[in-house]
């Protein structure tokens, strides 16, 4: 499993450095009306904790956590377009705050998840003779 923790870390660079560089591309409409740059956020986010998860080992509580941070990063855009009730995510009223403060919770979690693997794995790599 840890051989695809690599590729997806690389998946998510590519996808964040898309979305920071300021590219006209985010806003790139995709069939269906979903911009490509909730498309790119959601996947930089499922990325990330999916190389937690793989990162982690089987049955350790990293890995139960990294899940649960996967599971969310995989929710976020369906769960984000059901608050908006669009595929722009263009938010009025109260749901705006909801939706900020859930899709922080779901990036502190990916975040937290990714440097607890990391962590492990280099502290698990370090021990062994």
């Amino acid at each position: 499993m840890k051989r695809f923790a690599l590729p997806l870390l690389a998946l998510a660079g590519l996808s964040i450095g898309t979305l920071a560089s300021g590219s006209g591309l985010a806003e790139h409409l995709l069939p269906g009306g979903l911009p490509l740059g909730n498309l790119l956020m959601a996947t930089a986010l499922s990325a990330l904790s999916g190389a937690a998860w793989a990162l982690s080992p089987c049955g350790s509580a990293r890995r139960r956590f990294a899940g649960l941070s996967l599971a969310a990063s995989l929710l976020w855009l369906p769960a984000s377009a059901l608050l908006a009730g669009n595929l722009a995510l263009n938010f009025s009223g109260t749901r705006g705050a909801a939706w900020l403060a859930g899709s922080v919770a779901v990036m502190v979690a990916v975040l937290i998840a990714l440097a607890w693997a990391m962590a492990g794995f280099a502290f698990d790599r370090l021990r062994q003779p």
